[in-house]
C-alpha cells in the first residue's frame, strides 16, 4: 500500500543519506561525491515515493524498473537501496570500495535490487528502451526509469536511446536528467553545450518536464506528471546543483566531482546538512 507523500520527510531522508555518502567516501577514500549530493534528492524522490520497488518483490515481472546510468554517482544509489531495505547501511559504509567487496565503484548487479551494471556512459537509456519495450509487448502496466547525468548526453548511444523510445511512443519510460551542469572536465557548456536540451529531446517524439531536481515536491509533481502521459516518454530535466547541500565547501564546484573531502571539509559539510535539516524542522 503506498504511503501518503510528505516532503518533509523524505527531504529530510535525503540529508540523512549524504551523510551516509559521505561516511563512505571518507572510509573508502574514494567516489564522486559532487553528484551523489546533486542527485539524492531524485533517487529518494523514485524509491520512496514513485516507483513499486521493495526487497519483497525485487523478482516480480511487475516490478518497476530503474537504471543508475550516470553509474559514478553509486554512492548515493548504494546509500538509498541500503535505506530501502536491499542491504545493511553499516555493511555498505563499511564494505564500499574495499578489496573483493561488491560494492564495487560502479553498480553491481550481483547485489539485490540492481537492474544491471552501469557507469559506461551513454548506455542507460537504450537498455532502457528495450525493457519498455518489453513490458509493453507482455501488456504489462509497470514504469522504467533511468536517471543520466548531462555530461553523459554527449554519448551517441542516448540519442539513438532517445530517437528509438520517442519512435515506439514508450510512455512507460521515464528518463531524468541530472542537469548540474558541471562534469569531470569543466562545465557542460564549455564541454559540449546543451543550451537548447529542452528543445533538442522533445524534437525526438519526447514529453518534456524541467523542475528543480533538489526540491522533492516539486519533482514529486513532475513524475506525477509524466504519468498521465500516455502518447510519447517523459524526460525529466532536473535542474540541479553538484554539490548540493554542501554549501560554500563544495556547491557548485567542478574539483569536487571526485574530490575527497579533508577531516576539515567533512566536519564543515555535516554542519552544512544539519543546518539545512534544522531548518526544515
Amino acid at each position: 500500500m503506498k504511503t501518503e507523500f510528505d516532503a518533509k520527510e523524505l527531504t529530510l531522508t535525503s540529508l540523512e543519506l549524504r551523510k551516509v555518502v559521505l561516511d563512505m567516501i571518507m572510509k573508502a577514500g574514494s567516489g564522486h561525491i559532487g553528484g551523489d549530493f546533486s542527485v539524492m534528492d531524485i533517487l529518494v524522490t523514485l524509491y520512496f515515493d514513485q516507483m513499486n520497488i521493495k526487497p519483497e518483490n525485487k523478482d516480480d515481472k511487475n516490478r518497476d524498473y530503474f537504471v543508475m546510468s550516470k553509474g559514478h554517482s553509486v554512492e548515493s544509489y548504494y546509500a538509498v537501496l541500503a535505506a530501502k531495505g536491499f542491504f545493511e547501511t553499516e555493511t555498505v559504509v563499511n564494505e564500499f570500495s574495499q578489496f573483493g567487496s561488491k560494492f564495487i565503484g560502479h553498480p553491481n548487479n550481483e547485489l539485490p535490487g540492481i537492474e544491471m551494471n552501469s557507469g559506461s556512459l551513454g548506455h542507460g537509456l537504450p537498455v532502457c528502451v528495450g525493457m519498455a519495450l518489453a513490458c509493453r509487448k507482455e501488456n504489462r502496466s509497470n514504469r522504467i526509469y533511468t536517471v543520466m547525468g548531462d555530461g553523459e548526453l554527449a554519448e551517441g548511444s542516448v540519442w539513438e536511446g532517445f530517437m528509438s523510445a520517442g519512435h515506439y511512443k514508450l510512455s512507460n519510460l521515464c528518463a531524468v536528467v541530472d542537469r548540474n551542469r558541471l562534469q569531470i572536465s569543466g562545465t557542460t557548456e564549455q564541454v559540449m553545450t546543451h543550451e537548447n536540451l529542452h528543445m533538442q529531446i522533445e524534437s525526438f517524439g519526447w514529453n518534456v518536464i524541467e523542475t528543480d531536481g533538489n526540491d522533492i515536491a516539486m519533482l514529486h509533481a513532475a513524475f506525477e506528471l509524466a504519468k498521465t502521459v500516455t502518447d510519447r516518454p517523459t524526460c525529466i530535466i532536473a535542474n540541479t546543483i553538484k554539490g548540493y547541500g554542501g554549501k560554500e565547501v563544495m556547491e557548485n564546484k567542478v574539483a569536487w566531482h571526485h574530490h575527497v573531502p579533508t577531516q576539515e571539509e567533512y566536519k564543515l559539510i555535516v554542519k552544512a546538512l544539519d543546518a539545512k535539516k534544522e531548518e526544515i524542522l
